[in-house]
């Protein structure tokens, strides 16, 4: 290449990258066509000239998630970068990110199943207001019934459907009822038909991912006794989703519990176009792993120390 050639590739791209003129105004000031510009432009590339590279941090997480994206067969991974050691401060990074990812996929006419707990709580609480959505949030599970909690499911589908000027349908059931005559009346009765007919027309799910026994989570400490406990840990069962047990391989697991659950069946997840996950913590990577194996998450929101923690896992069931 002449000198001359070389100068005016230099020229160029030193106004393009360094002086953040458009094409359109490089044109103008050396009198040549904006298509001449382009062409410079990619000359200057290929030429070695130029030399772009990504020199944020950032590109150490998107390599992972693009990892977990392939090992798991994930849409989309989101990992989020967590400078806070504090719980709260984790949650509402996550909630934050995973609202974004929830506003980025949402379309009209959705119905968006939604479950409870301290993540999903969260995530409703940090929510901006979003563009209006002709879309219904409903619940997927049933309430905590008569324990307090702070993040009840209807609030959180009230904040959601709020968040994106949408409509909103409630529940008035528990997660897991005391009998399994219980939950069948409860599943027949008529305030009940228009949540189910809804969870028949789900297209997006956010949930959160629950570990066994854990003893922060909600679901246990009210409705499972040690018998049943037992049970589940007879059966090899490694977390929640939705209050339904499932093993590391991803199969849900068949109990008494599962006669008195009302919530939607873990099958029905995998018909979603999308199902987002939002979970973190070093004790929920086995939980994780469980639902990844299970194929009931499309998206999947975590932190950086977990994310790798799910990749040194191995990936086998």
């Amino acid at each position: 290449m002449k000198w001359q050639e070389e100068r005016q590739l230099v020229l160029v791209a030193k106004m393009y990258y360094e002086e953040a003129l458009t094409q359109n105004e490089i044109s103008k000031r050396l009198g040549v066509y904006r298509t001449t510009v382009t062409r410079m432009l990619q000359k200057a590339r290929d030429e070695g000239i130029v030399q772009i590279k990504i020199a944020s941090t950032h590109r150490v997480r998107v390599n992972l998630e693009n990892e977990l994206c392939k090992k798991f067969g994930l849409l989309e991974a989101v990992v989020v970068p967590i400078e806070s050691q504090t719980r709260d401060e984790r949650l509402e990074a996550l909630g934050q990110s995973g609202a974004e990812l929830l506003d980025r996929i949402l379309i009209d006419g959705d119905v968006v199943g939604l479950a409870w707990g301290d993540t999903l709580g969260t995530m409703s609480e940090v929510m901006s207001s979003f563009k209006k959505r002709d879309a219904t949030f409903v619940p997927i599970v049933g309430g905590p019934g008569k324990m307090h909690v702070k993040h009840h499911i209807n609030t959180i589908v009230y904040n959601f459907a709020r968040a994106f000027k949408a409509r909103s349908q409630y529940i008035d059931a528990a997660a897991i009822v005391e009998s399994a005559d219980a939950q069948k009346e409860i599943s027949r009765s008529a305030y009940l038909q228009d949540v189910l007919k809804l969870w028949q027309q789900m297209t997006v799910a956010v949930i959160g991912i629950g570990a066994l026994f854990r003893s922060s989570n909600l679901v246990w400490s009210g409705f499972i006794g040690e018998e049943e406990k037992e049970l589940l840990e007879e059966k090899k069962v490694i977390g929640d989703i939705l209050s339904r047990f499932y093993t590391i391989d991803g199969k849900e697991a068949q109990s008494t519990l599962s006669e008195r659950t009302i919530a939607i069946e873990l099958e029905r997840l995998r018909k979603n176009r999308t199902t987002i996950a939002i979970a973190e913590s070093k004790e929920k990577v086995p939980s994780i792993i469980g639902a990844l194996h299970g194929g009931y998450i499309t998206h999947l929101v975590t932190d950086e120390e977990t994310a790798n923690d799910i990749m040194k896992w191995g990936g086998t069931k």
